[in-house]
């Protein structure tokens, strides 16, 4: 049997396939090399919208074979109803792999398969690779973000779970059409205990997202208190930027978590990060050291971030970003 990579083409709330999909695509086709071409393959759990146009993208992405499962019941994400449909899926065809991205579903999603399939599960990976063995070799960090670990897994489907923007989408536009197959899952049997009455969305969530902001201003504990969150807010509106923050930020109370960066939150990749009091450890910087421009802001001029800053400024972020918010008002209204 012809091995095979699959991957969870999760979708959002519009139906529309979701960026980490396709950055998962894009290693699926290293690792592929590795397995002898092995056959990449995505499955989409769907009620039916914007199918057509997931299609497209899933093509343009390279995958040889797309599985579709749709029903009208699979527009809100329900973990019994989505879990045995790819537990299904996998008994049938047998991946050598199973990818899925490292969002709030897939964080959910992944454990319950792997769980019911007696097979491991490697979390919040930065990096995938094929070993000499031909097996998985799954990179993510340890011991509190101090230490990088690759992790094997002796079962199959070899599992893990990968955090978004850490991998990157191909340049190149695939021509070759799937293999498209389409099926009714049987949801008859399947106990659903949970049942969806109303979505509220979070505004610091849908209000210039983080994830997908050119310009992030993010404060730590260095910003001390709500005024110093305020200043932040103030910079970043003026650069038509978001606002981030450290869990050191969030454990304060300065900022919600859906705004935080880092091992335990999200991974950035803006075109400009500016990190204000914030102390440089590695549990943060796994989360926006892919950034193309880092501007650090601390007082202590031994601060880790530093090490990785683009430019460095040593002083005291209540002084300087009130002076640099009314310079580029200046500029703006001259």
């Amino acid at each position: 049997m012809a091995k095979e990579i699959l991957i969870y083409a999760q979708a959002n709330r519009s139906g529309k396939v979701i960026d980490v999909v396709l950055e998962l695509a894009n290693a699926a086709h290293d690792l592929s090399e590795k397995l002898e071409n092995a056959c990449i393959s995505a499955l989409l759990i769907t009620d039916g919208r914007n199918l057509d146009e997931n299609k497209h993208v899933l093509k343009k992405a390279g995958f040889n074979k797309v599985y579709i499962a749709s029903s009208e019941y699979l527009k809100d994400y329900s973990t019994e109803y989505y879990s045995q449909i790819a537990i299904d899926l996998i008994k049938k065809i047998e991946p050598e792999i199973f990818l899925i991205g490292a969002t709030t579903q897939g964080r959910d999603l992944a454990p319950v398969i792997s769980t019911k399939l007696k097979t491991g599960l490697t979390a919040d990976c930065t990096s995938l690779d094929i070993n000499e063995k031909g097996q998985l070799a799954a990179t993510r960090p340890t011991f509190g973000g101090n230490l990088m670990a690759t992790i094997l897994c002796k079962q199959f489907p070899q599992m893990a779970t990968v955090r978004p923007k850490v991998l990157k989408k191909s340049d190149k536009n695939y021509e070759q059409e799937p293999l498209i197959i389409e099926y009714s899952p049987d949801l008859s049997n399947i106990n659903k205990r949970v049942e969806l009455l109303d979505f509220i969305a979070n505004p610091q969530l849908t209000d210039k997202r983080i994830d997908e902001a050119e310009i992030i201003v993010s404060g730590g504990k260095g910003m001390k208190n709500e005024a110093g969150f305020k200043l932040l807010q103030e910079l970043a509106d003026v650069l038509g930027g978001s606002v981030g923050a450290s869990r050191g930020a969030v454990d304060m109370g300065l900022a919600d978590s859906s705004i935080q960066i880092g091992q335990t939150g999200k991974t950035v990749v803006p075109k400009i990060y500016i990190a204000c009091g914030i102390s440089g450890a590695v549990q943060h910087v796994v989360g926006m050291s892919g950034s193309d421009k880092i501007i650090a802001i601390n007082k202590d001029e031994n601060a880790p971030i530093f090490k990785q800053a683009d430019l460095g400024i040593v002083g005291d972020a209540f002084e300087i970003l009130p002076n640099l918010i009314q310079k580029i008002r200046d500029k703006n209204n001259g």
